[in-house]
């Protein structure tokens, strides 16, 4: 093992020629191999390189002034405002094995979440990446990713597991702000945590509903103190059950500008591919052992890199572009509010709460549109179209965004009308999944506030395809797969009414889905204003998705799968319980299904044994990965799961 502190490179970080890039540090912690010297193929093994990589930001600099508060921030001498953000590398120990890409995860709330979907890596260890079997089956490894997590978050603490932004904070600023909770629980008093510390606690208000539609309440008995400037103690009324939402609203203090965080991900992401100076840990004699860059983000942060791109930061300082790729990963339509005072990235509309929420914002798609409700003409690509600075996209979504996160408005106008994307986008949607799974999953009844089974379909087998298209796009111009998600021209984009038939026993629908809604937000609370059309999958007999990548357990189904599950009685039945899908198995014969007049066909009427289901497993893999949209080794695993009987997740 090997370590070098930041000081013995000090000297080269800090010269101002060396980096080009508005990284004007670049200061090593540890560098030591990483998985405990596992090999991975031909690849071989990795290194693991944790550093800290301070910006320093011109607020005058075009590029840099869209980040709101940035001028208003402390600066240094030289007049730049300076931010420090974690980043840890892993890449091959032998950079001529790598396969010259940078892999960027915008970390979700600190945590690294690639090696959960693409290495099928399980938590604690796919945040670590430390011990061998860190790395799961070690695909990004064998595939020579360099890999890359920047620290973006200025509201959440820099600590271990935790990566974030150390950002300067405007002392002595407060504004107002609104936080929404639902506890799940019928415990009082229950407690809270706010973003932002209260300025004042006697500026503390708190109102309360059963539904998020229903008007705000402050009944006999509801009350709400400061523990600490950001515990907030909610002490509950009689006569609502566990899920209902409280509304707190205060003025908040210190803020921080966010937006630096987009500037930090530029910033690094175009150091570590550009820079040709013994400061980049990723020099391999005169050039970096990468060449091109894909920008990859899980729920909030794939939100993250939409607003990334909307907000034309995959231009770099010297007008380059950042990232030749970017993959937002089940971020539905939705984009963030982090560059706003008083910021609050961390927080999502979910059903039943939050839906006048900022993330509820035009543009939503990538094609340039005139919104009739906010007045504005936008598209996610337009700033990047001027600059000429547009990478490939690959928009992946579980079929949950489309129920919770109204991503029909991707691929439709703000009339609802069908909308083709653009030549350099591509869209999926991985029917029957939750917003995001375990790898080891399988169906249980999960929280008490579910009503249905939970879905334990996990996306790594497409995932790891579509990454594998997407670097080809990137590398060698090789088109990916036609985008696979349900469309109005086709008929498999409908209104939520009548999308799920209502005879399957066992699965309740009655429409519930998540509205899109533009809110007036410089009043507190928020004001509606109007209301964007919404579609939902259409599904077939079985009551599953028919468009979008079937995974094998839904092309050779034993369940039905489901990318939305109902709160239970007593939890606020009438929404979505947040980020679930439900499983509902077949039953075994044809005695039983009629026992309980369930129309789906029983496992035996669709497979005449073990041996029959196995091979038609086999046959939708074969043409899977004819498409692209499964890789051969994929291919493999799921006949032998079918095989053990594994592959529905049933926990049989």
């Amino acid at each position: 093992m090997r370590k070098i502190l930041a000081g013995a490179i000090a000297a080269v970080c800090l010269s101002p020629v060396a980096l080009r890039a508005e990284v004007i540090r670049f200061d090593i912690v540890e560098r030591l191999p990483a998985f405990v010297g596992r090999s991975f193929g031909d690849v071989g093994p990795y290194e693991r390189i944790t550093a800290r990589a301070t910006i320093a930001l011109n607020p005058s600099d075009d590029r840099n002034a869209v980040i709101t508060d940035l001028a208003q921030a402390p600066r240094s001498p030289d007049g730049k405002v300076e931010a420090t953000a974690d980043v840890v590398i892993l890449r091959p120990a032998d950079p001529t094995r790598g396969n010259g890409t940078l892999l960027l995860e915008v970390p979700n709330r600190g945590r690294k979440l690639a090696p959960q979907l693409f290495d099928d890596s399980s938590q604690p260890g796919a945040n670590n990446a430390q011990g061998p079997g860190d790395a799961g089956i070690g695909f990004l490894h064998r595939q020579g990713y360099t890999m890359v997590w920047v620290g973006w978050q200025g509201e959440i603490p820099s600590k271990p597991g935790q990566m974030a932004l150390t950002a300067p904070v405007l002392k002595g600023v407060t504004g107002p702000a609104r936080e929404e909770f639902v506890f799940d629980t019928t415990t009082s008093p229950a407690r809270a945590t706010l973003t932002w510390p209260a300025a004042d606690p006697a500026n503390l208000t708190v109102t309360v509903r059963a539904a998020w539609a229903d008007a705000r309440q402050t009944p006999s008995g509801l009350s709400a103190r400061l523990v600490d400037p950001v515990t907030v103690e909610i002490t509950r009324p009689d006569g609502f059950d566990a899920g209902a939402l409280y509304e707190i609203t205060y003025t908040a203090r210190d803020p921080v500008p966010l937006g630096m965080g987009f500037a930090a991900v530029r910033d690094v992401a175009s150091f570590l591919r550009r820079d040709a100076t013994p400061a980049n840990p990723l020099l391999n004699g005169l050039h970096p052992s990468v060449s091109r860059a894909i920008g990859f983000g899980v729920s909030q942060s794939g939100r993250f890199l939409r607003d990334f791109l909307h907000l034309g930061f995959n231009e770099d300082l010297q007008g380059r572009v950042v990232f030749d790729g970017l993959m937002p990963h089940v971020a539905g339509t939705r984009r963030m509010a982090t560059n706003v005072r008083f910021g609050q990235p961390g927080r999502n509309p979910r059903h039943p709460q939050d839906q006048a929420w900022q993330a509820d914002l035009f543009p939503f798609t990538y094609a340039t549109l005139s919104d009739p409700i906010s007045g504005k003409t936008d598209g996610l690509l337009r700033r990047c179209a001027l600059s000429v600075t547009c990478p490939k996209v690959m928009q992946t979504d579980s079929e949950h965004e489309w129920w919770a996160s109204h991503a029909s408005l991707l691929v439709t106008d703000l009339a609802g009308n069908h909308l083709d994307l653009p030549d350099n986008v591509r869209a999926y949607m991985i029917a029957g999944t939750p917003h995001f799974a375990d790898p080891s999953d399988v169906m249980r009844k999960g929280q008490a506030a579910m009503s249905l089974p939970q879905n334990p379909v996990h996306a790594g087998a497409p995932m790891r395809a579509l990454l594998t298209d997407l670097n080809a796009w990137i590398s060698d111009g090789v088109p990916p797969p036609a985008s696979r998600v349900p469309m109005r021209a086709h008929g498999t984009l409908v209104a939520a009414e009548g999308a799920v038939r209502t005879d399957i026993p066992g699965l309740p629908f009655n429409g519930i889905h998540t509205l899109a809604v533009f809110s007036d937000q410089s009043v507190l609370p928020p004001t509606e204003i109007g209301r964007y059309p919404v579609f939902v999958p259409k599904a077939d007999d079985d009551g599953m998705a028919i468009s979008g990548i079937r995974q094998l357990a839904l092309a050779v189904p034993r369940a039905t799968y489901t990318g939305w599950n109902p709160r239970a009685q007593g939890f606020g039945p009438t929404a979505f319980y947040p980020l679930q899908g439900a499983a509902v198995p077949f039953a075994p014969t044809e005695a039983a299904r009629k026992e309980v007049h369930d129309p789906r066909l029983s496992i035996a009427e669709r497979y005449a044994d073990d041996d029959v289901y196995v091979a038609a497993v086999r046959r939708e893999a074969a043409r899977q990965v004819a498409e692209r949209l499964l890789l051969p080794e994929d291919a493999d695993r799921a006949v032998e799961a079918a095989k053990q009987g594994k592959l529905a997740k049933l926990g049989q």
